[in-house]
């Protein structure tokens, strides 16, 4: 009991209760026995007067607003901003949120709000994570769902152990390597899957997102498995309203959802217009398999009628609308009760004053962040932070872009020869460390010049390992990042690939159509007799970009030390440069979490453009520091990339980031929170104004 209300107390008691008390209680020096005593005492004078306990204090979190009245999310009273609007490419004006014990950022304000709910009543970071994945499968399923897979990053601050699970959906156990190649596997002469691989059966993986949901929690829930599902239930029963991107993915999309019977149904009206911004949408086949999760735990996705209803509609053969053939998978109830969901170490290494962690194999965007991070050590970036900065992040500057952008040119050309699914094709020498080592990346950094960029980099020389390049571009994927009363910290980032996935739904969600992240060509095109490392096999994880990412202190012995900073971005091919451009923006330049993660999305993957050998150099047109007039003749940035030989693409970008910083306020620690302009997310939190 603090002296304040110590003092409150005493005031509060008739001259013999406080004589009383005093003999009986205030004696000694067990402050902790003589505050019992103090509180025994004044709830038995309370009670012999008839008046109730005092109530306990009121944790005012999870509301949103700077003044006047706070909002609750979902409300749908003034300033919620859970209210639809139409999808826009940049929102100006996202404040630094602060928050003083827990804080969740999630790309729909929905899904905020779920988690942050969990973490009000005590919930853990994982508790959150399941929530929110549970809503945004309902809002946002064009870009995550039960039907897709996952990736999670996670610190427990009691033993400072980061552990990796992973969720990745698997193919099955009948494909081979000409899966997504030939509407016959054996069969050249049967042409490609219809109406095309990412259309067809063939592209759906069995989804892991629910079963590494389920391992998590079993090694970090605390509140009930069944509790975390209620919001989401609650909204897909009594509906939710279309927002901005979820209205756009559908309308976009018209020709292939209507192949689809419960897609027709769901997303569409009864004279065949898509379902528009601001209808409000019930689910009721959602709240029904959320029920059943709910009730019965993960094991019920995975076996009876949901796990047959996912089989049966990959193995569906003609369209709805039509009768169009469309090719099936070879998806089994075997292959659903046999889904993995697996633990891994987390790929780090030290970045400066700081320990970075990320997701491990199979997917290659921790390799990757890691990598590029090692190269940029060899430069003093802090010279070249953007000018002008602002709340929006600032104008980078042309030599931190171009320092930047070599770096990953440099680690994408690793990527893309060496890293696959490594339960079935190793690492260079066995682990990620040839690929992360210091001596290697300080030669890879000496390849960078400061007055020419290098177009298109050359992968190392690391032994003979198949040439596996994935050019497919993710966007049915989101992120969210969370951190819990106890300091624990989730990062995860959730897809079903492409927009909307597979186009086939079932019991109420989307299927993913993550396996065309495969090769579709199992041989290199250069020398068709290499095979190439991300081909598809049977029960192998195609491989992913995906990067939910986390930075600690590094203590004087380089070990990893406290918590800093959580982060992650949808994107596809471009989740390493938004994961790489927000830590560069945090650790070197000074950005906050919202600076950082409004700033320009910049940098390069080391493809080459069509019809060049030189990889473009993306710097997001859709930023208001930007000027894209006049084929970006007009701005300095791109002119002074153009300059050093940069090939330069400014169209928008879409990343969706979400950050969450810890710093000192009042010499306190505490939260901070950004989330991404270019997507409809918010932070919610326990939040306060310093």
């Amino acid at each position: 009991m603090t002296k304040k209300i110590q003092a409150r107390a005493w005031r509060a008691l008739p001259p013999l209760a406080l004589a009383l008390t005093v003999a009986g209680c205030g004696g000694g020096g067990g402050g902790g026995q003589d505050n019992a005593a103090l509180i025994a005492a004044i709830a038995a004078i309370n009670a012999a007067n008839n008046q109730p306990p005092a109530p306990p204090p009121v944790d005012k979190g999870c509301l949103i607003g700077d003044s006047g009245t706070p909002v609750v999310v979902g409300s749908g009273d003034p300033g919620d901003p859970a209210a639809p609007e139409p999808a826009s490419g940049y929102v100006l004006g996202h404040k630094l949120v602060y928050a003083k014990n827990y804080m969740v950022v999630a790309n729909h304000p929905l899904a905020t709000r779920a988690g942050c709910d969990v973490l009000k009543a005590g919930g853990s970071a994982v508790d959150a994570a399941v929530a929110v994945q549970a809503v945004l499968g309902l809002v946002e399923p064009q870009s995550s769902g039960l039907g897709g897979g996952a990736f999670m990053l996670h610190y427990d601050a009691a033993t400072k152990k980061v552990q990796a699970y992973d969720g990745r959906e698997m193919a099955p156990a009948a494909a081979t390597e000409n899966y997504l190649r030939y509407a016959v596997q054996t069969d050249s002469a049967s042409g490609l899957p219809k109406p095309s691989a990412r259309a067809s059966g063939r592209s759906i993986g069995t989804p892991g997102a629910v079963r590494m949901l389920d391992i998590a929690y079993k090694d970090h829930g605390k509140l009930p498995w069944k509790d975390l599902f209620s919001y989401g239930i609650t909204l897909a029963s009594d509906g939710f309203s279309i927002g901005g991107r979820m209205a756009a993915a559908i309308a976009s999309s018209e020709a292939s959802l209507k192949r689809d019977a419960e897609a027709t149904a769901y997303f569409f009206n009864a004279d065949g217009t898509p379902k528009a911004l601001g209808t409000k949408l019930k689910n009721p086949a959602y709240a029904k398999t959320l029920n059943t999760l709910a009730t019965e735990g993960a094991n019920a996705f995975y076996t009876g009628p949901i796990a047959q209803a996912i089989v049966d509609k990959v193995a569906v053969t003609t369209a709805a609308n039509d009768g169009s053939a469309i090719t099936p998978g070879v998806t089994t109830m075997a292959d659903m009760a046999n889904y993995v969901a697996k633990r891994r170490d987390p790929v780090c290494g030290t970045y400066r004053d700081y320990y970075v962690c990320s997701m491990s194999p199979p997917s290659s965007g921790g390799i990757a962040v890691v990598q590029a991070l090692g190269i940029l050590e060899t430069f003093n970036l802090s010279l070249y932070k953007p000018t002008a900065i602002d709340i929006e992040g600032g104008k980078p500057t042309v030599m931190g872009v171009h320092l930047v952008s070599e770096a990953e040119r440099l680690a994408y050309a690793d990527r893309d020869k060496y890293v696959a699914d490594t339960d079935f094709v190793p690492l260079p020498g066995g682990s990620a460390d040839t690929l992360l080592n210091k001596p290697y990346l300080q030669q890879r950094a000496s390849l960078i010049s400061l007055s020419k960029s290098m177009g298109t980099a050359a992968a190392g020389n690391l032994g003979s390992v198949p040439l596996g390049i994935d050019k497919t571009e993710e966007h049915g994927t989101t992120h969210f990042t969370v951190v819990d009363k106890q300091g624990n910290v989730v990062t995860m980032t959730t897809t079903v690939e492409s927009t909307l996935g597979s186009f086939h739904m079932t019991q109420g969600f989307m299927l993913n159509n993550q396996l065309t992240d495969f090769a579709a060509n199992p041989n290199d095109t250069v020398d068709p007799s290499i095979k190439v490392a991300n081909r598809v096999a049977p029960g192998k994880r195609p491989r992913s970009t995906m990067a939910p990412t986390m930075v600690f202190r590094k203590n004087g012995d380089g070990s990893m030390g406290e918590f800093v900073m959580g982060t992650g971005s949808p994107g596809g091919g471009t989740i390493i440069q938004y994961v790489v451009k927000t830590v560069v923006g945090a650790l070197d330049w000074g950005l906050d979490a919202q600076q950082a993660t409004s700033l320009v999305d910049f940098g390069a993957n080391n493809t080459p453009a069509p019809n060049s050998t030189v990889s473009p150099t993306n710097v997001g047109g859709e930023h208001p520091a930007i000027d894209t007039s006049n084929s970006g003749n007009n701005d300095p940035l791109i002119a002074g990339l153009r300059a050093l030989g940069h090939t330069v693409a400014f169209g928008p970008q879409s990343s969706g980031i979400s950050t969450i910083i810890r710093t000192t306020v009042g010499g306190k620690p505490v939260l901070t929170g950004g989330a991404d302009p270019r997507r409809e997310g918010i932070v919610l939190g326990d939040t306060f104004t310093p």
